[in-house]
């Protein structure tokens, strides 16, 4: 048994021929899951209806993001005008990807994170020590044209819908960074002018049953680097959120994205938004899918704490020197995913 799980690429073809976690996914006691801590019941994060954002009530939707990014990072957000249909088509895709036969996906298999297209299983397999219960297909999609004949031909469905999805889910960003702006007491279109050409980049994550998942995370604590994360997942429970000491699971809603904010905005916003931890944790019943959209600065763009958010009489320096998101990205793929953000690396130091 041993001998074949090693051999593997991939922990989706590894989950169905095993009854317990093989010795490279267990964490240790103290890096455990602990799923009787995690609050189930209690306090969730905020949803808000974008409805009447471009209605008399905008100024009330704009206060409900300042809450919303200050106070959690993390909100869900409904009526966001993302097709239905685009969204069902999307997940059935993903979902087909998946259940592809082996010799299939691994076509698209590398451990070279600084591929635009990639199909790849844990986080980063060439730095960590303990794997995680996940795999991904990782697309770049921003323009579309200069990328879409990388992805994945089978499904042979696959490239049109990702496309259409990617394409929605876009027009969806630039609406939100607009409203995130404004709520930062900036020009509407500030946040998405210091974002250079931009970039879009798509995770389908895979998330088999886990025979032991106490022992083991799919995603284990982690910050994003990017600017915000646009997050579609299926009916089946995994996120939690880290918020006031402890972790809070997400529960899905359906027909609703989850946004958070990444590392570049806690830069660009000079602390007012900060990232936060976030973690998906697996079970022993059913797969689980979710599909994350990280939008970013183009890799040339210099990003910085902007010039309207920095008073040094006021006791409100700039925090973070400026650096190009290139930069950025590099640090952040050179290491095992940890709690620590590389955001600390550009701290103005205080002398």
């Amino acid at each position: 048994m041993q001998t074949s799980t090693t051999s593997k690429l991939l922990v989706s073809d590894i989950a169905s021929s095993v009854d317990r976690v093989p010795s490279s996914y267990i964490r240790q006691i103290s890096d455990r899951p602990n799923i009787s801590d995690v609050d189930i019941f209690g306090d969730s994060i905020p949803l808000i209806d974008l409805q009447e954002l471009y209605g008399p009530s905008r100024a009330n939707i704009i206060h409900q993001f300042a809450h919303a990014c200050s106070s959690y990072s993390f909100f869900q957000i409904k009526n966001h005008g993302v097709p239905e249909k685009t969204i069902e088509r999307m997940m059935t895709v993903a979902r087909e990807f998946f259940h592809q036969p082996e010799s299939e996906r691994v076509k698209h298999y590398s451990a070279d994170t600084k591929k635009t297209t990639r199909l790849s299983t844990s986080f980063n397999v060439g730095s960590e020590k303990v794997s995680n219960w996940r795999d991904f297909l990782r697309l770049h999609c921003l323009p579309i044209e200069d990328f879409i004949n990388e992805w994945p031909s089978h499904p042979v469905s696959f490239r049109e819908i990702t496309a259409e999805y990617a394409t929605s889910v876009r027009a969806l960003v630039l609406i939100l960074l607009e409203a995130i702006s404004e709520s930062l007491g900036l020009e509407k279109d500030r946040v998405s002018n210091t974002l250079g050409k931009h970039g879009q980049h798509m995770a389908l994550n895979y998330y088999p049953p886990c025979p032991q998942p106490d022992l083991t995370f799919g995603l284990p604590g982690h910050k994003d680097p990017n600017l915000i994360t646009v997050l579609l997942q299926d009916e089946v429970s995994g996120l939690q959120v880290f918020k006031d000491g402890k972790w809070i699971a997400v529960h899905p809603i359906p027909n609703t994205f989850i946004v958070n904010m990444g590392d570049q905005m806690q830069v660009i916003s000079n602390d007012k938004y900060k990232s936060v931890l976030h973690r998906a944790v697996v079970n022993s019943d059913k797969e689980r899918i979710s599909i994350p959209t990280f939008y970013c600065p183009s890799f040339d763009a210099v990003v910085g704490p902007q010039q309207e958010l920095i008073n040094e009489e006021e006791d409100s320096p700039a925090i973070y020197r400026s650096f190009t998101y290139a930069e950025y990205y590099e640090k952040f793929w050179d290491r095992a995913l940890a709690t620590e953000s590389c955001i600390d690396t550009f701290k103005i130091s205080k002398t």
